[in-house]
C-alpha cells in the first residue's frame, strides 16, 4: 500500500518568495510543493499549509490513520505548540523536523523547539532545497522500516 507522505506547513509559509527573502529565499510555497513531488517520485505526497494551530493537529491525526510518515515545517509553532508536540507524539512512524534557515543561527527565541524531541530527525537551514532532501530521506526511513517487517 502506497501510503502518502504528509507535508505540513505552518504559519506565514504561505507568504514564501515575498516573505523575509534575506532569510527564506524567492521560491514559493507552490514551488516547494512541485519540488517535493518531483523527489517524491511515485511516493504520494500529502502538501498542505495552514496558518491555523488546530488545523495542522487535525492533519497530523489524519496521518495517524492514513500516512506513513510526516515532514513539517512548523514555523512560529515550533517555539509554542506543546499541542502539535503531543500529536506528533502519537504518530507511529517517521517524522523530520524542517527548517528553511538554521534556527540555531537566529536570535535565541529560536532555539528552542518543542518538536525535535519528538522528531526522528531534524533538516535546518538548507533553504527550501531542504524539502526534497526531507522527502528523499523520508523515502529511504519508510523504506527501511518496510524491510524490517
Amino acid at each position: 500500500m502506497n501510503q502518502p507522505i504528509y507535508v505540513l506547513n505552518g504559519p506565514n509559509l504561505n507568504r514564501l518568495g515575498s516573505r523575509e527573502p534575506q532569510i527564506y529565499g524567492r521560491t514559493t510555497l507552490a514551488q516547494v510543493e512541485a519540488m517535493c513531488r518531483e523527489a517524491a517520485s511515485d511516493q504520494a505526497i500529502v502538501f498542505r499549509q495552514s496558518n491555523r494551530e488546530y488545523e495542522i493537529i487535525d492533519w497530523v491525526h489524519e496521518a495517524i490513520d492514513e500516512g506513513s510518515g510526516i515532514i513539517i515545517n512548523p514555523a512560529a509553532f515550533t517555539f509554542t505548540s506543546m499541542a502539535i508536540m503531543d500529536a506528533l507524539k502519537m504518530f507511529p512512524g517517521p517524522i523530520i523536523e524542517l527548517h528553511i534557515s538554521n534556527i540555531h543561527r537566529r536570535e535565541p527565541i529560536y532555539h528552542k523547539s518543542y518538536i525535535s524531541p519528538v522528531a526522528t530527525a531534524v533538516i535546518a537551514g538548507l533553504g527550501t532545497d531542504g524539502y526534497p532532501v526531507a522527502v528523499r530521506a523520508m523515502r529511504g526511513m519508510i523504506g527501511a522500516l518496510s524491510a524490517k517487517a
